[in-house]
């Protein structure tokens, strides 16, 4: 296929996949490696296949039996108090050309506690109103003025709400009810419970059929783990719908007054479902994913005795003993080196992933990568020779949102028009970890 015109409009184009073969065996012993899906004997299915006793690899799209899977259905959601560069500089030593010629980011979501008021004739007539949002966390305080009422209600925005409103969109999209739903996934960093917040949303969404949920922690990789641990468990388990939904609130662990970290994060969350399908409907062609323990100092939030001192006293009887309190600390980032780290191995991934695709970056319709600093999406365009009309990018509205940025740009690229059915994106996320991985999928 000949590369597009970068000079010109680009329009996207249907492209006729390679033929490849299927494997057909049974699927036991089936387990999770790096870059594909493991079966007994060697026998490898995804991203490559590796005769006993060989080490030559050869691409081949992923493929288990006659078991697929593919994204059928988008949603996202975001807080209300919208940051812009403007407000940011009312506190800290910036200004919106400073951060945007840097960035390419404008404003930010943050989590935070709306207050508004309703005055009302009927006490019945206003309860009725406060039937908001199943997902919101509402406190109502009632004045009695002789026959009228004024409401005072209490909004706090939480990561659980904003994650389950993007789940059920995304159910919506796909006409699936949430009774249907055997996994939710929720790839975060900063869940609302030390232990998860996965169940949580699987409350929300009132699935009765009490589907396993559990959390993945990834930072701004976790919803590209997530996509692949989804497609594991189809091709493997036999699960049939999977939500994968990616949300954070790095609001919650940045320093405002650190100007260098501030003014990249914002809050947000995005879902896809991913639905079992036929293997000739695949939509998920192959993977790539890594991680580098060394990168941890580039990129970090450490956890840290706290400030408040003992939680009791040891009266001298077992020296450190109890332990302190701990919390976390707030972001610390050395930017300079997190971007000459993704400006490397991002593109070298999405290549790997081609390749073990069987497919070429003039193929893809989508450039989708992790939205965290426009310099880093337009090096790995220019590495790539993706003309910058084939970039989904929201970064100027919404900031870094970690494992929201993928989901969250995917579905305001699909709700516009401009990712439509058929469409080939290559995919790819990289952060604290350090970790990065990528993905060559299609839409529906």
């Amino acid at each position: 296929m000949a590369k597009a015109n970068a000079s010109g409009p680009y329009t996207p184009t249907s492209i006729t996949l390679p033929n490849f073969k299927k494997c057909l065996f049974p699927l036991q012993n089936f387990s999770y490696f790096r870059s594909g899906f493991r079966f007994p004997n060697n026998i490898i299915c995804s991203s490559s296949i590796q005769q006993q006793g060989s080490h030559k690899m050869s691409p081949i799209v992923s493929r288990v039996g006659n078991s697929g899977c593919k994204l059928v259905g988008c949603g996202s959601a975001l807080p209300s108090l919208k940051i812009s560069n403007d407000d940011l500089a009312q506190f800290v030593e910036t200004n919106d050309e400073w951060i945007s010629v840097r960035t390419g980011i404008r404003n930010r979501r943050v989590l935070s506690v709306s207050l508004f008021r309703i005055c009302c004739h009927d006490i019945k007539k206003s309860t009725h109103m406060f039937n908001l949002n199943i997902f919101l966390q509402i406190s109502v305080v009632v004045d009695w003025w002789g026959q009228y009422i004024t409401m005072t209600i209490q909004r706090k925005d939480s990561l659980v709400s904003l994650a389950a409103e993007a789940a059920q969109k995304a159910l919506q999209m796909a006409g699936v009810d949430a009774d249907d739903v055997d996994l939710v996934l929720l790839c975060t960093s900063t869940p609302e419970d030390l232990f998860g917040s996965a169940p949580q949303i699987q409350k929300a969404l009132g699935c009765k059929g009490n589907p396993l949920s559990y959390d993945i922690t990834a930072a701004c990789s976790g919803f590209m783990l997530g996509l692949v641990a989804a497609a594991s468990h189809v091709r493997g388990s036999g699960f049939k719908n999977v939500l994968v939904i990616g949300a954070d609130a790095l609001s919650r662990y940045v320093d405002w007054s650190d100007r260098g970290t501030c003014i990249l994060f914002g809050d947000g969350a995005g879902a896809v479902l991913v639905q079992a399908c036929d293997s000739e409907e695949d939509g998920l062609f192959s993977f790539d994913l890594h991680s580098d323990g060394d990168g941890q100092r580039h990129l970090n939030a450490s956890i840290k005795d706290s400030e408040s001192g003992d939680a009791a006293s040891s009266n001298g009887s077992v020296h450190g003993f109890p332990p302190k309190g701990s919390v976390y600390s707030c972001i610390q980032m050395n930017g300079k080196e997190v971007f000459r780290f993704a400006a490397r191995v991002v593109p070298q991934s999405i290549e790997y992933s081609l390749k073990k695709a069987g497919l070429t970056a003039s193929s893809i319709d989508w450039l989708l990568l992790h939205q965290a600093n426009q310099r880093i999406l337009d090096a790995v365009a220019t590495r790539l020779e993706v003309p910058a009309e084939r970039v989904i990018s929201n970064l100027a509205n919404y900031g870094n949102t970690s494992a929201a940025s993928i989901p969250l740009a995917l579905d305001e690229a699909v709700r516009s028009g401009k990712v439509q059915s058929g469409h080939l994106i290559a995919a790819a996320g990289f952060g604290a970890g350090l970790t990065w991985g990528s993905a060559i999928l299609r839409w529906k």
